[in-house]
C-alpha cells in the first residue's frame, strides 16, 4: 500500500507508535521510508494506548506549519494505533481513510477491543477502503457515511509479491504420514484461559505422535513468554522466535495445516493453498470459512485435538481445504486505493478552489 503511493510520486510520511519493541520498518520493506517514532510502547490497557497515540499524534501535527499537516491520514485495521490515528485526525479535522474498513464479527468481545475500535474508525471515516463486497454490506447497514469502495485488501498484494520471488514448495504425497502443523496465537481475547487451553490440545497431539509442531512466537512478550513457560519443556514442539513477513509466509507454505488466531493468516492461508483452523469464537473474515479453505473451531482443547484429528485422518477433506482461493482480492489493491485517494483528494481541491471562487 505504502509503496504504491511512492510509486505515484506521492509524499508521504510513516509513524511508528513503538507499541511492538524491536520492530524495524526495513523488515517489512518499508526502510529509507520518511518516518517518525512515537514512542507509545503497547500498555496492557489498549484503550490508554489508543490515548497515547491519539495525543502524540495531535501534538506533533499541531507543532507543524499548515503546509507540513497530512492532507489525507490513513490507517490500517483494528489496532489501538489505528484508532489512535483516527482519533487524532477527527480532532484536527484531518480527512481520515480507512483501510481494512468494514470487518466484522458482530461480537464486541471477540476479537476484544478489535471489533470496538474498527466500529469507531468507519464511524470517523471519510474514505472507506473494504476488502470485500459482505464488508462494504456491512457498512451500509451501519449508515457509515464515508465514501465507500471495495476494494480488496493490500495484504494480499503484498503476499503475492512476496511469492514471486519464492522457489516454488514441493508437497509430498498423501501417504506423508506425519503432517506438518504451524501454530499462532496472540488475540487478547485468548490471552489466560484460550493459550493455556491450546497449549494443553497441542501437547496432548504432540505425545501422541503423527505430527509435527511448530509454534511461531508472537513479537508481544507477554504472549511470548507465557508460550514458552507453557511449551518450552515439550520436546516434540518447536518454538519459534518471531518472524518477518517473507519468513512466515516460507513457513506458511511449508505447513500442512496452520491453526492461527491472526486476521492477516486467515487471509494469506486461503491464497497460499494451506487449510486453516481458526482458533477464535467468532471471525470477522468469514470468506475464508465460506471459500473452503478454514474452519472455525476455537481455543477449546478438545475441539482443538478433535478438529486436528479429523483432518490428519481424512487427507481427502484436507486436500479439498487446499486449494487455493483469494476471497480477500486479487493483488491489486494497493494500486486501487493510491488511485481512489488521489482522485478523492483532486476532487476535494477542485470543491474547495469552487467554492472560494463562488
Amino acid at each position: 500500500m505504502v509503496l504504491e503511493l511512492v510509486r505515484s510520486r506521492v509524499p508521504i510520511h510513516l509513524y511508528a507508535t513503538g507499541q511492538h519493541p524491536g520492530l524495524d520498518l526495513a523488515d517489512h520493506g518499508l526502510g529509507g521510508l520518511p518516518a517518525t517514532g512515537l514512542g507509545c510502547p503497547g500498555r496492557s490497557d489498549p484503550i490508554a494506548h489508543v490515548a497515547d497515540v491519539a495525543q502524540a499524534l495531535e501534538r506533533h501535527w499541531r507543532g507543524h506549519s499548515p503546509e507540513l499537516v497530512p492532507q489525507l491520514v490513513m490507517v490500517q485495521g483494528d489496532t489501538s494505533s489505528a484508532l489512535g490515528g483516527a482519533q487524532a485526525a477527527d480532532r484536527l479535522a484531518l480527512p481520515l481513510a480507512h483501510v481494512e474498513a468494514g470487518l466484522r464479527s458482530f461480537d464486541l468481545s471477540a476479537p476484544w477491543p478489535e471489533e470496538q475500535f474498527r466500529v469507531e474508525i468507519d464511524r470517523l471515516a471519510d474514505l472507506l477502503f473494504a476488502p470485500t463486497a459482505g464488508a462494504a454490506a456491512n457498512l451500509h447497514r451501519e449508515g457509515c457515511t464515508g465514501t465507500l469502495h471495495v476494494t480488496g485488501n493490500s495484504g494480499i498484494d503484498a503476499l503475492l509479491a512476496q511469492l514471486e520471488g519464492m522457489p516454488r514448495v514441493r508437497r509430498r504425497g498423501p501417504q506423508r504420514r506425519s503432517p506438518r502443523l504451524l501454530v499462532t496465537c496472540h488475540r487478547r481475547e485468548n490471552w489466560g484461559a484460550g493459550l493455556a487451553a491450546l497449549a494443553a490440545a497441542l501437547v496432548t497431539l504432540a505425545r501422541r505422535g503423527g505430527v509435527t509442531i511448530d509454534v511461531v512466537l508472537h513479537p508481544n512478550p507477554q504472549v511470548a513468554s507465557t508460550m514458552f513457560t507453557l511449551l518450552g519443556n515439550e520436546p516434540h514442539i518447536r518454538l519459534i522466535a518471531p518472524l518477518g513477513h517473507q519468513r512466515m509466509i516460507d513457513a506458511m507454505r511449508h505447513a500442512d495445516l496452520i491453526l492461527s488466531d491472526s486476521g492477516g493468516v486467515q487471509e494469506e492461508a486461503p491464497a497460499l493453498g494451506v487449510p486453516l483452523l481458526v482458533l477464535r469464537a467468532a471471525t470477522e473474515r468469514p470468506e475464508c470459512i465460506a471459500s473452503g479453505n478454514a474452519r472455525l473451531v476455537g481455543t477449546g482443547t478438545n475441539r482443538v485435538i478433535d478438529a486436528v484429528t479429523a483432518l490428519v485422518e481424512d487427507r481427502a477433506a484436507l486436500a479439498a481445504m487446499a486449494v487455493p482461493r483469494l476471497p480477500f482480492g486479487d493483488g491489486q489493491a494497493a494500486p486501487r486505493i493510491a488511485a481512489l485517494a488521489l482522485a478523492w483528494l483532486e476532487r476535494r481541491d477542485q470543491d474547495q478552489r469552487r467554492a472560494l471562487s463562488a
